[in-house]
């Protein structure tokens, strides 16, 4: 399992998964001048340790599953062992191969915008998966294309957060860009990956994007710390 640096967020993963010593995985933000810390072990998090939000997700999961974003496989193991079938699909490389370790049966590596070989009954983007879509137009591109990846009556489940509260002083002008797109940088072992986007989007923001692209959409749940959990099917036509 020896692959490239430039893939930390797996080389973090493969540190604490082969328990070599692993050292902090560091996440820089463009919110926030602070380095956070990012825990590698909420990735390899056992059933007893999921929040309520991920448990109701799970439970309405059905028929076949897609996991998105899937990390080190431990919702895609869960789901297996509930008797699903269940794809996990992945951009780290190392982290497919962890997730083949720990005995998750479908691992796909690759991106989901590429992906459309098969359909399915749910689309499952868990831990704020959604955020891969990186912008507001990004979004409703993963939306549009989530339609090609679902078979008829199926349905797509995340979550997200409103991250308003993150701005103390105001929130960024629209014309800049929207306030929940947040560029983030990880850095392992003094070195650091490549900058990626992230996308947190508030409910307003998300029913009406996706009502505007054809979908039905319902809040399931709500933690209580501006996270919430959406279910979102196709409207008939």
């Amino acid at each position: 399992m020896n692959k490239p640096i430039s893939d930390i967020f797996g080389q973090a993963l493969n540190d604490y998964y082969k328990k070599q010593g692993s050292d902090k995985l560091f996440l820089h933000s463009s919110y926030a001048d602070e380095v956070e810390i990012m825990p590698v072990d909420i990735f390899f998090r056992k059933e007893k340790d999921f929040p309520e939000l991920e448990f109701i997700a799970l439970a309405l999961c059905d028929g076949k599953v897609l996991d998105i974003g899937a990390g080190a496989g431990s919702h895609s193991l869960y789901l297996q062992k509930k008797g699903f079938d269940v794809t996990a699909i992945e951009l780290s490389e190392i982290a497919c191969d962890i997730m083949k370790e720990r005995g998750v049966k479908k691992v796909i590596h690759g991106n989901i915008f590429d992906y459309a070989d098969e359909q399915f009954d749910t689309l499952l983007f868990l831990m704020n998966g959604i955020g891969l879509a990186q912008t507001l137009d990004g979004l409703q591109a993963l939306l549009e294309h989530g339609k090609k990846l679902l078979r008829q009556g199926g349905q797509l489940l995340f979550d997200s957060s409103d991250i308003n509260y993150l701005y103390t002083d105001q929130l960024p002008k629209p014309r800049d860009r929207y306030y929940g797109e947040i560029d983030f940088q990880y850095q392992y072992k003094g070195k650091r990956g490549p900058r990626f986007g992230w996308i947190y989007v508030d409910q307003a923001t998300l029913i009406e994007i996706a009502q505007e692209n054809g979908w039905v959409v319902q809040v399931l749940f709500e933690d209580g710390h501006d996270a919430y959990l959406v279910r979102l099917s196709l409207r008939e036509s």
